[in-house]
């Protein structure tokens, strides 16, 4: 049996001029797995999907995509996965058929299979009724759908998906996901970027990029679990109010808004809590509820990037 991961690199580095914009980044992907890399804007996510993908040379570093070289083999690479850039790289000017029909010819598809691909992707997306429509008039969700259609049509082992939900309402986002999962369980595997931090629940793998350093890597609950504070919820009345009267109190470690509710990082849970509750009492803040809760996502996405900016001052000092 053939164990050899989907995408294995190490030290993987990329300079423009002095700016270092992917630093000595290393990872393995197993066959068939969800991976998600997640950070912020700027954090380097799109720069090292497009080394995996063979669009961008490494400055330096090694690793093998689907089996083959990143460095000297990049042009095997790209026939051999599936890439969905950030801006969707469709015709508005085409018909949804048309488009896939222009993507079988791009991607090789031979001509016997052309006609079972194309009914695949217009099942698989929805699209069966649409099929005679401009793609330009279509809303964004479809588009995404149709988007990642004709980037697997070519039925490869791996799918690189860069920002694939960016701009699309949340509804949409989750039917996206639910294709994602399809995918995966009929054995591609999926490398998905995003900064949105409820997609990052669905893989099965995380990696946390920031200031093109990976500085965290698991399965979410790994990653949750490296938070050694406890969480706070707090339901209060004027929550923005109290936030910041709560951040100057000493008495939390960081405080942000979550819908209408507070989550505070304390020390204990059960000292915090009495403390925090005192303190918005005093202030003349009506406290519905202060419950300790599971970290999410974002609680550990604000934590470990707040972790590695002490380090970096630390590292400075």
């Amino acid at each position: 049996m053939n164990t050899q991961p989907a995408v294995e690199v190490r030290e993987l580095t990329r300079k423009f001029g002095d700016f270092v914009a992917v630093d000595r980044v290393s990872l393995t992907v197993a066959k068939g797995e969800v991976f998600g890399f997640l950070g912020p804007n700027g954090a380097g996510k799109s720069t090292t999907i497009r080394m995996l993908c063979g669009l961008l040379l490494p400055s330096s570093g090694e690793g093998r995509v689907a089996g083959f070289d990143i460095m000297t083999e990049s042009e095997t690479i790209k026939r051999h996965i599936g890439y969905m850039s950030q801006k969707f790289s469709l015709y508005d000017d085409l018909t949804v058929e048309e488009n896939i029909d222009f993507y079988s010819g791009i991607y090789n598809v031979p001509r016997a299979k052309r006609r079972e691909r194309k009914d695949w992707v217009l099942d698989m997306a929805g699209l069966a009724d649409k099929r005679g429509l401009l793609t330009g008039a279509l809303a964004g969700g479809w588009k995404q759908r149709l988007a990642l259609g004709c980037a697997v049509l070519h039925e490869p082992p791996i799918v690189f998906l860069d920002e694939p939900t960016s701009g699309v309402d949340p509804l949409s986002r989750r039917q996206f996901w639910d294709l994602i999962a399809q995918m995966s369980h009929r054995g591609t595997t999926v490398f998905v970027t995003t900064h949105y931090m409820e997609e990052a629940e669905y893989c099965d793998e995380l990696a946390l990029i920031y200031r093109g350093r990976m500085i965290a890597k698991g399965e979410p609950a790994e990653l949750k679990a490296l938070i050694p504070e406890d969480i706070l919820e707090l339901r209060v009345d004027r929550p923005f109010e109290a936030l910041e009267q709560l951040e100057t109190s000493g008495l939390v470690k960081d405080v942000a808004l979550f819908g209408d509710t507070l989550h505070a990082v304390v020390g204990d849970a059960a000292a915090g809590g009495a403390a925090v509750g005192a303190f918005l009492a005093e202030r003349g803040f009506a406290a519905r509820g202060i419950t300790q809760v599971l970290p999410s996502m974002e609680d550990v996405f604000v934590s470990l990037i707040e972790l590695e900016d002490r380090r970096e001052q630390e590292r400075q000092s």
